[in-house]
């Protein structure tokens, strides 16, 4: 697998950080943290929390092992180097995580609820069962990275997680796949909750993602 280099890992998170933030993905507070694989075993990670206006200085180069190799990070921030570390040991194709609290899939975390698959975007980005919820323990604590891996390690298919009356989890190939799959768990929470005003959310066939899947092959090789 060939990662972005530290530099180009700095600049797409830079970009996409812009990208969420205007999108309101990162909230009122402008809370994240925000993570690129720059190789197997290192990544490139947000120092601090409030990551709405970074710049090259604002990272630290740490090793999937948890040891920061370059650059300090804050100590409020260094309880979440292992919730990162721990997904990219588990998910070796994993380029990119981002945890926000993005509102209406945070919305789900706090209710304790997964985030339906019946939004037809969220297929295309290969998610096929709904978004689990991490039962609650401390941000970055044994128990809440435990919780994530036990559900990577559950289904293979999954892509994001909620952390229990906290916030959402997303992992991708690289920043702007995993700022992009935010978006668009965001988007199909509030869409959910607005159907849920009109009745409630209606599945999708069976066959939708089998089908989506080939169509987009078909339109890929074209």
């Amino acid at each position: 697998m060939t990662w972005l280099d530290i530099s180009q890992a700095k600049q797409e998170l830079i970009r996409v950080s812009g990208m969420l933030r205007d999108s309101g993905v990162m909230f009122r507070g402008e809370h994240a943290n925000l993570s690129a694989r720059v190789a197997d075993d290192k990544m490139v990670l947000t120092r601090g929390g409030n990551v709405a206006h970074l710049d090259e200085d604002s990272f630290a180069l740490v090793q999937t092992d948890g040891k920061v190799l370059e650059g300090e990070v804050a100590s409020a921030q260094a309880e979440i180097i292992e919730m990162h570390a721990a997904v990219y040991r588990a998910r070796t194709q994993v380029g990119s995580i981002i945890h926000t609290h993005a509102p209406h899939a945070t919305a789900f975390a706090v209710a304790h609820q997964s985030i339906p698959v019946v939004y037809e975007p969220l297929m295309r980005f290969g998610i096929t069962v709904p978004v689990p919820v991490i039962p609650w323990a401390p941000r970055g604590s044994v128990a809440s990275v435990d919780g994530i891996i036990a559900a990577l390690q559950a289904n293979p298919e999954i892509s994001a997680v909620l952390l229990a009356n906290h916030g959402v989890l997303a992992f991708a190939a690289n920043p702007t796949q995993t700022a992009q799959l935010l978006a668009t768990l965001d988007e199909a929470a509030e869409l959910v909750l607005a159907a849920r005003q009109l009745g409630g959310e209606q599945p999708l066939p069976a066959a939708a993602f089998e089908q989506i899947r080939d169509h987009m092959r078909t339109f890929a090789t074209k």
